[in-house]
């Protein structure tokens, strides 16, 4: 691996701490090969941009498999270890095709050639060497799911207006598990498990795991992979019919249910260990994560050490040594192993550590709400940015966050709040945001805001709402609808006028918004309007600062074009920045460039203490 001019400058002692936490070289979780298991993929930053690197163990050299101008992340490996595949779109649009390319280096090629340009909705990649299953979404087809078999024609083998996608391939390759969402509920998928015949169509439908009722009971499937073992139909699957994500083995050709002996709180996911004798668990409770080990003919639990914090992935070797991801809000990330420490260290420049997070627990109108407070040097109260975490489906956490550790070195206290539709907190919490879509998060951001101000952290004359995706949504709704708590608004790639948003946006996300709406802008108006920043611009009081990416097919740049042009109408004092990225950057520089104005902007309106 190598490093270039773009993330280590000749000035790299000077460079302030916040902008060496975002260049320095950093490495995700090692996938490898299921077959070859010396051959792995990573993606790493390390020349500027996050691309995907190659890595033989057994030699240790590494190589950059991919070099495009806006970055990849989205890539595995072949079970034998011989192909590297990886999405190809334009400019971060999402929209695109598989291509391969040999381990050992070479030409890419499209990987599918007769599977036309899309969405991806998974990837799953035979042991027997012979089918591929590859799943697509697009505006004029829906969810598709082709099977390729020894590399001929692709057959289509799945079909369906609402939102699918690709759960896993069994061993042999005979079995296949989707995720579908035909009930209409897109937060809660159902799993269909198909049998494939020789050419690779289907040739009956096995089993149906469907716990929605219909769509009239809010529990969701998720799928964790079938046994790695030839002949063995067990799937491993996450419920959520203990009010959180819980595994449980299902047996589709058989029949059978096998609930686990594992008492945890919060949310547990599962993977397993070669020989199939036992489980990986991965336990997330309370915006921290842990592993164990779950043996399956004991039934017994056994933890397995890891530092307080975060736990962002992990996998068990076929020696039984696990490893993991891990980093804390004070701690840069590391790649561990239960066995060996450190297992990919990235050469040069280090991330500077930050501070620590302490929990803040706040009485709000739906139940309590867990917040993660950092704070700068000094005494309060400060100007506090509230960062607010995207998804809305997802959890801030106690792991490593270059974007809150900048404002806390430029004098501000950071508050995450993790509002109800956030993951963690049981089924209840995550489904709770529906109907009164983002005005439900505000009331815990208001409360958590409330908490902040009466304690004396925060200074109430200098509160910033900050945030991403959703997190950006829920800043521009917010400055709109409580106009006079905030001091200034940030908002990167927003949902900022929703109803154009829901027409120009993704396929799988019209669904999604379908479910938290309970319909369409036409069939629901005034539900719409009032969870639309669109429809309080003109209430707006803070400054706003607004970046958008304009080939991003989540969050559109014409809608945010429109609630940037009201305020421009109003000659309401904001700044826009558009980038040619999607939803978000993935190239450092100009990652560093956004962090860097949106410090600018806030330090005009807002002064650090």
């Amino acid at each position: 691996m190598t490093t270039d001019a773009a993330t280590m400058p000749d000035d790299a002692a000077a460079m302030p701490d916040w902008e060496k936490r975002f260049r320095a070289p950093r490495v995700s979780l090692p996938e490898w090969a299921e077959d070859a298991p010396d051959r792995s993929l990573f993606v790493s930053n390390a020349t500027g941009t996050y691309e995907l690197y190659a890595w033989d163990r057994a030699t240790g050299a590494q190589r950059q498999v991919t070099d495009r101008e806006n970055g990849t992340t989205d890539g595995t490996l072949s079970p034998d270890g011989a192909w590297i595949w990886w999405f190809d779109d334009h400019d971060g649009d999402e929209f695109g095709v598989w291509r391969r390319q040999p381990f050992a280096g070479g030409e890419d090629a499209e990987a599918l050639p007769g599977v036309a340009a899309a969405y991806s909705a998974g990837l799953a990649l035979g042991r027997d060497g012979r089918t591929v299953v590859v799943g697509s979404s697009s505006d004029e087809h829906g969810s598709l799911v082709h099977v390729v078999r020894d590399a001929g024609a692709p057959v289509e083998v799945y079909r369906h207006r609402e939102s699918a996608g690709v759960g896993d391939l069994s061993y042999d390759g005979s079995l296949l598990v989707v995720e579908h969402t035909e009930h209409g509920d897109a937060m809660h998928s159902a799993l269909r498990v198909l049998e494939l015949g020789e050419g690779g169509e289907v040739s009956r439908t096995v089993a149906e795991l469907d716990d929605t009722e219909g769509g009239t009971k809010e529990l969701g499937l998720s799928v964790m992979g079938f046994a790695p073992l030839a002949g063995d139909a067990r799937l491993l699957v996450g419920t959520q019919r203990e009010g959180r994500w819980l595994p449980m083995i299902w047996d589709p050709v058989a029949g059978t249910e096998t609930a686990l002996a594992i008492d945890l709180p919060g949310d547990v996911s599962a993977d397993w260990y070669e020989d199939a004798s036992a489980l990986l668990i991965a336990h997330s409770h309370e915006a921290r994560g842990e592993l164990y080990r779950y043996d399956l003919a004991a039934h017994r639990l056994e933890r397995i050490e890891t530092p307080r914090g975060t736990v962002s992935g992990a996998g068990a070797r076929p020696d039984g040594s696990v490893e993991y991801l891990w980093s804390s809000a004070a701690e840069p990330p590391v790649v561990r192993s239960t066995t060996s420490g450190v297992v990919l260290d990235p050469p040069g420049m280090k991330a500077p550590a930050s501070v620590p997070v302490t929990d803040a627990w706040v009485e709000g109108p739906g139940g309590r709400v867990h917040a993660l407070v950092q704070t700068p040097d000094g005494e309060g109260p400060f100007p506090t940015v509230f960062e607010i975490h995207g998804g809305p489906t997802w959890h801030d956490s106690d792991a490593f966050a270059a974007g809150p550790a900048a404002w806390i070195d430029h004098g501000y206290a950071v508050v995450r709040v993790n509002y109800r539709g956030s993951t963690g907190y049981g089924r209840a919490w995550t489904d709770a945001l529906k109907h009164r879509v983002g005005l439900i998060e505000l009331e815990d951001v208001a409360a958590v805001r409330e908490w902040a101000v009466g304690s004396g952290l925060a200074d109430p004359a200098r509160l910033i709402l900050s945030g991403g995706s959703w997190g950006g949504y829920l800043t521009l709704l917010g400055i709109g609808t409580q106009p006079g708590a905030w001091a200034a608004g940030v908002a990167a790639v927003p949902v900022a006028d929703y109803v154009t948003a829901y027409h120009d946006e993704m396929e799988a996300l019209k669904a999604m918004d379908r479910t938290l709406f309970g319909g369409t802008p036409e069939e629901l108006p005034e539900r719409w309007a009032a969870s639309n920043p669109l429809t309080y611009v003109d209430d707006v009081r803070a400054p706003v600062y607004v970046s958008a990416g304009v080939n991003d097919p989540r969050c559109p740049i014409k809608q945010v074009e429109n609630y940037v042009d009201r305020l421009a109408a109003r000659e309401h004092p904001h700044e826009v920045y558009r980038y040619d990225a999607g939803h978000g950057s993935l190239v450092v520089d100009e990652r560093v460039k956004q962090v860097r104005m949106e410090l600018d902007f806030v330090r005009r309106y807002v002064p650090g203490a």
